[in-house]
């Protein structure tokens, strides 16, 4: 018997698929975004900078944290859409200053670079960062250092999830004026440094950047 042959048909491109940012658009709006301090200078009411540093101040991180985070050995730039009105940035954008001031310098930065852009500042690119089909904050994309995206994550991590359910709140978004337990702020930084360890041993491994670096 003759072998038969089977003729697919091309499949048709998936409507509103549409093309992603680009490296360079990612570069562009990483650019635009503002360090820690600076933004906050630009963005923040008195009343609402007062609840950012008091947030910093509780945050601490653990010797085992400070270690890995000294480990770092790629450049992971971080672009983050926050809002300094949202009590959801203000309970966890502040870890993140602690995670880049605990990481490697190279070159005169931080191997983490994290940098700040406001939620209505570019919404060409906040389009790209929806979640759950609603533009919420914060939410962290990281890149390589080619600005090659690599992981898109927010806006609340899941120990917060837990404990939101758990108290059955409502808000999306509260004002950040009710100071959190010290047990809840250690899990969401866990949470966060998680990801920021998952993204780093993604670049780490990368065959592209090895080759690249020689390592």
């Amino acid at each position: 018997m003759a072998a038969t042959t089977t003729v697919t048909t091309p499949a048709l491109p998936i409507a509103g698929a549409g093309a992603p940012p680009t490296a360079a658009a990612w570069q562009t709006a990483f650019e635009a975004a503002l360090p820690y301090r600076e933004f906050l200078e630009r963005h923040a009411t008195p009343d609402q900078r007062s609840r950012w540093d008091a947030f910093h101040k509780q945050v601490s991180l653990t010797p085992a944290q400070q270690t890995l985070l000294g480990g770092f050995v790629r450049r992971m730039p971080v672009l983050v859409l926050a809002g300094a009105w949202c009590g959801d940035c203000v309970s966890q954008c502040p870890i993140f200053d602690h995670f880049a001031a605990a990481s490697p310098a190279a070159d005169g930065a931080r191997l983490i670079d994290v940098r700040f852009l406001d939620r209505d500042a570019r919404p060409d690119i906040a389009a790209h960062l929806k979640v759950c089909g609603g533009q919420r904050v914060p939410v962290a994309m990281f890149l390589s250092e080619d600005f090659t995206p690599i992981l898109f994550y927010g806006d609340r991590t899941l120990s917060a999830y837990r404990a939101a359910a758990m108290a059955e709140l409502g808000e999306s978004c509260s004002s950040g004026a009710v100071p959190q337990r010290a047990d809840a702020i250690a899990a969401v930084t866990a949470d966060w440094l998680d990801q920021f360890e998952r993204v780093q041993l993604i670049l780490r491994l990368s065959g592209r950047l090895r080759q690249l670096h020689g390592n």
